[in-house]
């Protein structure tokens, strides 16, 4: 008799938790194949959006993941078993794991910004934390960038992302600035038209908006005419360094002088 009331405790229990097991695998394989479809779906939006390609695999991942660990606690609770204690133990791993990655945790998000946000791209020449060179690869968790003088700097996302960035070729065009200093006794005028006259001899120097010469300091020594003329980004160092010779050269041929800094001695005698 005993044995029988087993027998069908038994049968009644292996009925329960079958139908329970048998529901939890079908929920398995159809939210498994959900999960693919959304993220598919999720990627091929971020095609359409033009989402930097280097940022697709990793949200790809991060969303597959949170959704099957969901997908697996769901599956774990239709089975009837407690997910309370599992839950609670994951988070303190979840703590303890972000604590001791907390630095590159710091760098993930900060390659997530950049390459979300786009305050460069690869190719542009920026300048950030004291360097200045050309955006040479985005990874997740740092940024290379190539120096002028082809030397290579690793810079962390995290920081990255919280620090000021100027970004230098951006715009298609720059402005150019020079201050060149005349003597006292030299025609400020003149000085203008030398310098306006050289300006238009180079055809890199863009006359639109119009090169401006203004006298924009009277200093100890010299007389400072500040020059201000547009360029495109490409040509900006060319035209900068063409410009400081031509002048220099062409103040010399009208007899204009750039003064260096001097002073006079008078000496008192008893």
């Amino acid at each position: 008799m005993g044995f029988k009331v087993d027998l069908d405790k038994f049968s009644t229990l292996a009925v329960t938790y079958g139908v329970r097991i048998i529901i939890g695998l079908l929920v398995l394989f159809i939210g498994w194949k959900i999960i693919n479809l959304i993220i598919r779906v999720l990627l091929n939006s971020l095609d359409k959006r033009n989402i930097d390609p280097s940022l697709k695999p990793f949200l790809g991942s991060i969303l597959t993941w949170l959704l099957r660990i969901c997908l697996l606690l769901a599956v774990a609770s239709q089975m009837g078993i407690q997910t309370t204690s599992f839950i609670a133990l994951l988070g303190s791993v979840g703590l303890a794991v972000g604590l001791a990655l907390q630095g590159s945790l710091s760098n993930f998000a900060g390659g997530v910004l950049i390459l979300g946000l786009k305050p460069f791209k690869q190719g542009d020449v920026i300048s950030t934390q004291g360097f200045v060179g050309t955006v040479d690869q985005i990874n997740i968790f740092s940024t290379r960038l190539r120096q002028g003088d082809n030397q290579i700097v690793i810079l962390p996302n995290g920081q990255l992302a919280n620090s000021p960035i100027t970004n230098i070729n951006r715009e298609d065009t720059r402005r150019v600035d020079f201050v060149f200093g005349i003597s006292y006794t030299d025609d400020i005028d003149k000085a203008r038209a030398v310098i306006l006259e050289t300006i238009e001899s180079e055809e890199s120097a863009l006359l639109d908006p119009p090169p401006l010469v203004v006298v924009s300091e009277l200093a100890d020594s010299s007389v400072n005419l500040t020059t201000r003329v547009w360029v495109k980004t490409a040509d900006y160092w060319r035209l900068k360094f063409a410009l400081t010779e031509k002048i220099k050269t062409n103040f010399d041929a009208n007899s204009i002088s750039i003064p260096f800094p001097q002073r006079d001695v008078h000496i008192l005698k008893d």
